[in-house]
């Protein structure tokens, strides 16, 4: 252990303003936390291997901060800490000075968790359950927190500040994304080390996305039940630390190797946005074990039942919920959120169970407390903001109520255009809002269209290749008999369940992949892409691999080098390029016919498969599966931009009629051959088969009335 003195100095006027944590300032560290309850609290520090302990009272509390000054500290100090007050569960007090707790601020952590009853503030097995105490210490079995020198060389680094309108996000799990890469070193498989290897980022640039949404890297803590399944919790959303990088996912043991991995990514022009869980965390229910918040201030930190404060309020599903109106909470996610973009660099944030995060004392709320924060914060407004905009809760969903300024997950995107190429009836409706970027929600607030952030399958639920294979969900790999994951997929096998070599099917399969591809790369809004999918990743019919940490989430990068994976690869980075050359596929206004280009000529126009516009008993006609979508835009040099898109979820062919005015489109694309080339179109009418798309272009000069 590091040569210390015995006590902690009392802060001096400047600590006052000071951030939370421990923070060095090359003589000594400032140690503070919040605690309104508290009694005492003790910093314990710890020598290199975590095992012996030196005991510190902090010496000062203002407006319930606690802080201590510790001279000669310096980074590589490990810690926690331990809080005495009451331990009144009824009262929704739960200290028990026998528990380490982590600092909530603890930027990098020391060891692992390890389950032990010990870990737990009541005694495991007693008839009182909560309502009793336990007196074993927990420091040998929790992981410490450490001090941190911050520094690191950035170097010229640029963000790319990608603009939303050309934004596409590859949803990616940082260690599925690797482990199978023998390009990599094994040490850095599943690590920042094999994110920012040349390989990944050569294969992200030529997919063509601009940003990786990486699942949770945050700290988290494996679950006891999944522990002692020989499972874990692969996914990550059971939060431990806000600040901390989860450590296995550092090969080399630094904070400087995550930097370096966004370093090398923003030099290849790609964003970095983190999936975060502000809603709850790994301490459960009145059952949980005592980690951290709960220890610290479990009346301040969690939302209890109002008449019952022995209980917690479980709108997220986890067993707790974080209470996020506290100006303290507030402050501690603001904080955690400034750190990962001040000092990490990353660009923005997926918020997991988001309504969670809008909720007041009497409900959510598009003006809650920590939204205001967010959205007035000179560094986090310039990020990119995205909710899951639902959590478990009474009123829990809240699709296009987030504030102005944030995208949001559209489920209903997802359900619609699955159900549409499935060959739903009365489809047609719904499939022309997703495709317009869902202004029914959306187009209020001045908000545009790249607010709706449209998924056709993401790390929850079947991945593409699954969701046209398989018709119910086979998880029992997860060991829950079956009952785990959704029941509702909108899928279908197409006529054999699960994997098959009959030919027939597998063309229609693959048809069908390439069909919702392209119309979520077509649709305006901001697309999201499951790693993976692009070239037929397969979780053998499991729609919730939340803890299947092997092959089976893995991405197989044998798959882009068979025939019909590096087709569907090559099909993949087609479609983003046709994205990027059309600006018609990403528009930065909500399209409603009301903008008049030419005569006769507005900036969207839907018709049938006879060229004419759709009645309005044409769009409520249940069994029509056809539709042809035209959008319009003007250029400086007097022409117009023309680009349709033709639908058929029918099983046969059909021919379309183009619209008036009279052009030569070109075919840039057929979904039902990838490899048809680009090609004029004829007689304004062109065929189209059964379970596929075309996406067609031409330039109208209106004064000579056809295309120059």
């Amino acid at each position: 252990m590091m040569d210390l003195p015995d006590r902690l100095l009392p802060p001096d006027r400047s600590h006052y303003g000071a951030p939370l944590g421990a923070q060095w300032d090359g003589r000594g560290v400032l140690f503070s936390l919040f605690s309104q309850h508290a009694e005492r609290i003790e910093l314990c520090v710890f020598d290199a291997a975590g095992r012996h302990e030196r005991r510190y009272a902090m010496p000062d509390c203002s407006d319930g901060i606690w802080r201590g000054y510790l001279p000669q500290a310096r980074p590589g100090l490990a810690y926690g800490y331990r809080a005495y007050g009451p331990y009144e569960p009824l009262h929704g007090h739960r200290f028990n000075a026998h528990k380490l707790l982590l600092d909530p601020y603890a930027r990098q952590l020391q060891g692992t968790l390890r389950w032990h009853d010990a870990l737990f503030a009541h005694r495991i097995g007693s008839p009182k359950g909560d309502l009793s105490f336990d007196r074993r210490d927990s420091a040998a079995f929790m992981p410490k927190a450490v001090v941190v020198d911050d520094y690191f060389d950035w170097g010229n680094e640029h963000a790319p500040r990608t603009p939303w309108s050309d934004t596409v996000i590859y949803e990616m799990h940082l260690r599925g994304f690797s482990m199978r890469r023998e390009e990599i070193l094994p040490h850095d498989r599943g690590t920042f080390g094999a994110l920012g290897h040349p390989a990944s980022i050569e294969y992200l640039q030529r997919l063509g996305v601009t940003a990786v949404e990486l699942l949770p890297v945050h700290a988290f803590v494996h679950d006891r039940f999944l522990v002692e399944k020989e499972l874990v919790n692969y996914w990550g959303y059971n939060t431990l630390a806000y600040f901390a990088p989860h450590p296995a996912y550092l090969s080399d043991g630094t904070l400087g190797q995550l930097k370096w991995a966004v370093r090398q990514l923003h030099a290849a022009g790609i964003e970095v946005i983190l999936d975060v869980v502000y809603n709850h965390t790994a301490e459960g229910n009145e059952l949980g074990p005592t980690l951290s918040l709960r220890g610290l201030d479990n009346a301040s930190y969690y939302r209890l039942l109002p008449n019952e404060p022995r209980y917690y309020i479980n709108d997220t599903g986890c067993g707790n919920t974080i209470n996020s109106s506290h100006p303290q909470v507030i402050r501690l996610v603001m904080d955690s959120l400034r750190w990962w973009v001040s000092e990490f660099h990353v660009d923005g944030f997926r918020f997991d169970l988001s309504s969670t995060l809008g909720r007041e004392p009497l409900g959510f709320d598009t003006g809650a407390g920590l939204f205001d924060a967010m959205m007035q914060d000179p560094l986090l407004s310039r990020c990119k903001l995205i909710a899951e905009p639902w959590d478990l809760g009474p009123g829990g969903y809240q699709l296009g109520r987030h504030p102005a300024g944030m995208a949001e997950w559209n489920d209903k995107f997802r359900d619609e255009v699955r159900r549409y190429w499935r060959g739903d009836a009365g489809m047609r409706p719904a499939l022309a809002a997703r495709l317009q970027g869902s202004a029914e929600l959306f187009d209020h607030h001045r908000r545009k269209p790249w607010a709706s952030l449209n998924f056709i399958t993401a790390h929850d639920g079947f991945t593409l290749r699954d969701l046209t294979s398989y018709n119910v969900k086979h998880n029992l790999a997860n060991g829950e008999d079956n009952r785990d994951g959704n029941d509702r997929n909108d899928s279908y096998n197409w006529g054999i369940e699960g994997e098959t070599g009959n030919e027939a099917v597998l063309a229609q399969r693959a048809r069908i992949q390439r069909a919702m591809l392209a119309t979520l790369l077509f649709s305006q809004g901001t697309p999201m892409l499951l790693a993976g999918d692009e070239f037929g990743h397969t979780q053998q019919g499991n729609n919730n691999a939340y803890c299947q940490d092997n092959e089976l989430s893995w991405l197989d990068w044998s798959l882009p080098d068979s025939p019909p994976g590096a087709e569907l690869l090559e099909f993949s980075r087609r479609l983003l390029e046709l994205r990027r050359s059309q600006p018609l596929l990403r528009a930065d206004y909500f399209q409603h016919a009301r903008l008049e280009l030419a005569e006769d000529l507005r900036d969207v126009h839907w018709f049938d498969e006879r060229g004419q516009a759709l009645s309005s008993g044409d769009w409520h006609n249940a069994n029509a599966r056809l539709l042809g979508l035209r959008r319009a835009a003007a250029r400086e040099d007097e022409r117009i931009e023309l680009l349709i898109v033709l639908f058929n979820a029918d099983s046969g062919a059909h021919r379309f009629q183009l619209p008036p005015p009279l052009a030569e489109y070109q075919l840039l694309l057929d979904s039902a051959q990838p490899g048809r080339g680009v090609e004029a179109v004829a007689d304004m009418q062109i065929e189209i088969v059964g379970h596929s798309l075309m996406l067609l272009t031409a330039t109208y000069l209106p004064s000579r009335g056809v295309a120059s």
